[in-house]
């Protein structure tokens, strides 16, 4: 079982200017992800997020802390992070299977195989039939469920989300919701999701942590089981309805615009 670990992990940008200041990102982010865990990171603009997620990815070294995969310190981007970009980043000259693909013709596996794999992939998000298709032929839910197919790809150990939902129109979000949770639970994949919304991190974490103004910091945990009662209703509507989901957005909203702050201190 994989273990994801971050160690009093901060990040500080040096200044845009040379009268410019540092700017303090992230302070003191300790968190573990394991197993089959979906956490959720939420909090305003600005808060941190994304840049949480760079470290995890790779992308960015972390100025304080470690951040370890497996117990092995994470020192640059890897297949054993699959990453799901706000935009898809799809290559418009290539079709589905191709983009879908990609990554491993990088990896030099021969061109049966991977599409073997591609195909697999593009089937469990409802694609398969698309496989010849460009990405100017798909909409945008279409085109992010290839770009969730191609993380899947190399079987990483973790899928990181960045903000994946937040182009979609309402209708096709709350599709896609129910659509990345099933496929999470098909794969027994641990996730880390950004999200703005709030009604999207409570319906969907396991675990859902909130941010606070930068420096980012976690102030506070819940360990959610709405997803489960989606999964024994398929009614999500129903779920979001609930006196219980109600209650949670409202003092996670309370938590976020500054009425509630409280640090979390386990």
């Amino acid at each position: 079982m994989s273990v994801l670990e971050l160690k009093s992990v901060s990040v500080i940008y040096p200044p845009a200017t040379k009268t410019g200041e540092d700017v303090h990102a992230l302070e003191n982010i300790t968190l573990n992800i394991t197993g089959n865990d979906f956490v959720v990171a939420l909090g305003a603009s600005g808060c941190g997020k994304t840049t949480l997620l760079n470290v995890m990815a790779g992308f960015i070294q972390p100025s304080g802390g470690e951040v370890l995969l497996d117990s092995k310190p994470i020192k640059g981007p890897g297949a054993d992070r699959g990453v799901v970009f706000q935009q898809h980043a799809l290559l418009p000259w290539l079709n589905v299977i191709d983009n879908t693909s990609f990554g491993l013709m990088l990896q030099k596996m021969k061109t049966d195989e991977r599409t073997k794999v591609a195909s697999k992939y593009l089937k469990l998000v409802g694609l398969e039939e698309f496989q010849k298709h460009y990405p100017y032929q798909l909409s945008g839910g279409m085109r992010q469920r290839v770009g969730l197919a191609r993380a899947l790809t190399s079987d990483p150990a973790i899928l990181l989300m960045d903000e994946p939902l937040g182009a979609l129109d309402a209708l096709t979000r709350e599709i896609m919701q129910e659509l990345v949770l099933d496929i999470w639970r098909e794969t027994g994949k641990m996730v880390f999701f950004i999200t703005h919304s709030v009604d999207e991190a409570i319906f969907m974490a396991t675990r859902l942590i909130v941010m606070s103004p930068r420096p980012g910091r976690i102030i506070k945990s819940y360990n959610l089981d709405f997803y489960q009662r989606f999964f024994k209703t398929r009614d999500a509507r129903r779920v979001k309805s609930q006196q219980e989901f109600i209650d949670v957005r409202q003092e996670v909203l309370n938590i976020i615009h500054g009425d509630e702050i409280r640090i979390d201190q386990g």
